[in-house]
């Protein structure tokens, strides 16, 4: 079975599961001040497996198959070799969960009103992973009517998360999605650099600019 399969099946069961049963939830989600007070660090990942609602599970779980099965099964296959390519799939989404929420962790550490659940911060690495090897793949969302190159995409996801995330309010979690999708490209940058020997700025660079 494919890591995407897995992480998908995992994150499926313990969401369905979580829906009807309160305590659980608030034993798994993110919250930073438990973390801090109690040593909960587990809440760090757990968090991921976590989703407020069906529609909201299956938005991320969309998303991450779409471009999760494709970063998988042929950009880290071709970078790293299938079984490495397997593991470093692993490796971006679990680290993922981790990073895109540390700032939130600093933040809020002294805070017991702030908690989150969900996988979106380990979503858009895997988003922001792909657009990093191939930038200007077309991507085309349920909100977007027709394909933009991905490295478009990328800027303006970006420019649009930091906004919000200043802005604050909502229930989404904006600054999850922003060093989600930077860890993505930094995680993805680093690996090929040492592991498969390729320059993806340079790529980037040839790629868009023809330089």
């Amino acid at each position: 079975m494919s890591i995407t399969f897995l992480i998908i099946i995992i994150t499926c069961v313990v969401s369905i599961l979580a829906f009807n049963r309160e305590q659980m939830r608030e034993d798994l989600l993110f919250w930073p001040y438990k973390m801090q007070k109690e040593g909960q660090w587990y809440r760090f990942i757990t968090h991921g497996a976590l989703h407020a609602d069906f529609m909201h599970l299956l938005f991320n779980m969309i998303s991450f198959y779409s471009f999760g099965i494709a970063l998988e099964q042929y950009f880290f296959k071709v970078l790293f070799g299938e079984q490495t390519g397997r593991a470093m799939m692993a490796l971006l989404y679990v680290t993922a969960i981790i990073a895109a929420v540390i700032p939130d962790y600093i933040k809020h550490r002294h805070h017991s009103y702030h908690r989150s659940l969900g996988a979106s911060g380990a979503v858009s690495a895997i988003i922001f992973s792909a657009i990093t090897i191939s930038p200007k793949m077309p991507i085309q969302f349920f909100f977007i009517p027709f394909p933009i190159p991905g490295y478009i995409f990328g800027f303006a996801f970006l420019i649009l998360s930091a906004s919000l995330a200043k802005k604050g309010g909502g229930n989404i979690g904006h600054n999850a999605h922003f060093w989600g999708s930077v860890y993505g490209v930094l995680f993805t940058y680093v690996a090929a650099k040492l592991i498969g020997g390729i320059d993806l700025f340079q790529n980037f660079l040839q790629t868009v600019f023809h330089i």
